[in-house]
């Protein structure tokens, strides 16, 4: 008779049992009991469990779970020899250490590091678990300097339940390639289970995890502190508006110092804006940001080509504008709004300049940085027109005048990103010299 199997085939513990269950050709009559929906909750699984855990087997009125349990009866019942649980004491206290290390230490590190996050109950990883979890690695990689598999030189129901953890890992982006001895026989159980349904049981199964851990990571919201006249804030808006992410925007206001705050200064010890909170991941500087976007969330790198030559033509661009054009503008006009300081000729001329040099990249060029938009028109567009909020004449550079007004029509949501935050400017000067 065929050995029900209450089972979820996502779930960890379900897939080494049935892998089992394919090596010794035990029958399994499955039955989905969806612990997502609460099913395992349900009244009529609790007469069977009252601990409702999956897996759950009834092998002919014999209720069992927990399933390193359930592997070593398994074997002791249906195998043909017990080599996968051997009898020998000293070999199967080793097997039962490294199925006591898997369940509460691997695996519930693992549990404890990336689930959280799949059941909603928390943004990011908690960097105390995933240190947790790579000290369990540790261990482990210590376990195989020893033998083969993880309980001697013999594939035992040990590797069977920690593959399974392993795998479960590989699927959520952690890196078992920095464990040497791990990644060895992760390969050889590959290959050793390959007959046992490891692809359509296990390598499957961790999939659906892996895939339930990116799709909760793509809902969580990327954080922007920012304020909306920032040139800076707009051009990483603009950027956000290219590439088709979707931000969301915290205003920050630095006239009340909510920037110094101990929350910010976490997350940025400069205390600037902008700044982006990407689940737990802190970047600053408008111009790293806008790299980050298109690298990590375009589908495609035309604003910030890997190729390393237009690549570095565009970062070129960008340091002109960060350490050029837009100080250029911070050091003539910022004193002047913000002090009340008088026009400083010397400064002006600076201005000029910056925008010659800007003039002369853009001979001959539709774009500032190579024959496409990049995110270096973006970045230079937004300072240009801060100029032109000071009422600056443009009109001699007419290169820039040309380029801007590409760029202007071309740029995604354009006008409310940009034109919307050089008006807030704008409002924000005015009201200033009130």
């Amino acid at each position: 008779m065929p050995v029900d199997l209450y089972y979820l085939p996502p779930s960890i513990p379900c897939r080494a049992v049935m892998m089992l269950a394919k090596a010794l050709g035990i029958h399994l009559n499955l039955k989905v009991v969806n612990i997502l929906e609460g099913e395992h909750l349900k009244p009529e699984f609790l007469k069977i469990n009252p601990q409702h855990t999956i897996p759950t087997i009834n092998d002919n009125g014999l209720i069992l779970w927990e399933s390193r349990v359930i592997m070593g009866y398994f074997v002791e019942k249906y195998a043909k020899n017990d080599s996968l649980y051997p009898k020998d004491p000293q070999r199967r206290g080793n097997v039962d250490q490294k199925l006591y290390f898997d369940l509460g230490t691997l695996n519930q590190n693992l549990l404890k590091t990336y689930f959280p996050i799949i059941l909603g109950q928390a943004e990011s990883v908690d960097d105390k678990n995933l240190e947790a979890l790579e000290k369990a690695f540790e261990v482990l990689d210590t376990f195989l300097e020893m033998s083969r598999f993880v309980a001697g030189d013999q594939l035992t129901i040990a590797d069977f339940s920690i593959v399974a953890t392993v795998s479960t890992a590989d699927a959520f982006g952690f890196d078992i390639g920095r464990f040497d001895n791990v990644a060895n026989w992760y390969r050889l159980c590959q290959k050793a289970l390959a007959n046992f349904g490891y692809e359509e049981i296990n390598t499957n199964g961790a999939k659906m995890l892996g895939d339930m851990l990116k799709k909760r990571k793509a809902e969580m919201t990327i954080d922007l502190y920012y304020v909306p006249g920032s040139a800076p804030c707009r051009a990483v808006l603009l950027t956000a508006a290219a590439v088709g992410v979707e931000l969301n925007k915290k205003m920050t206001d630095l006239m009340k110092g909510e920037h110094l705050k101990p929350e910010f200064l976490k997350m940025n010890p400069q205390h600037t804006i902008p700044t982006l909170d990407d689940d737990g991941f802190y970047l600053w500087e408008s111009r790293a940001i806008m790299g980050y976007l298109v690298d990590k969330y375009a589908k495609n790198d035309s604003l910030f080509p890997k190729d390393p030559k237009s690549r570095a033509l565009i970062n070129q661009r960008l340091y002109f504008d960060h350490g050029t054009l837009y100080n250029a503008f911070a050091e003539y006009f910022y004193p002047t709004i913000f002090g009340n300081a008088p026009a400083d000729p010397v400064k002006r001329e600076k201005i000029d300049q910056a925008l010659e040099f800007l003039d002369k990249f853009l001979e001959g060029q539709k774009y500032a940085a190579g024959k496409t938009l990049t995110i270096a028109d973006l970045a230079l567009a937004v300072t240009v027109s801060n100029f032109e909020v000071m009422n600056l004449d443009l009109s001699k550079f007419k290169n820039v005048v040309r380029w801007l007004a590409t760029i202007e029509s071309e740029a995604p949501k354009y006008e409310e990103t940009n034109g919307a935050g050089a008006k807030a400017f704008k409002e924000l000067v005015d009201s200033l010299k009130k």
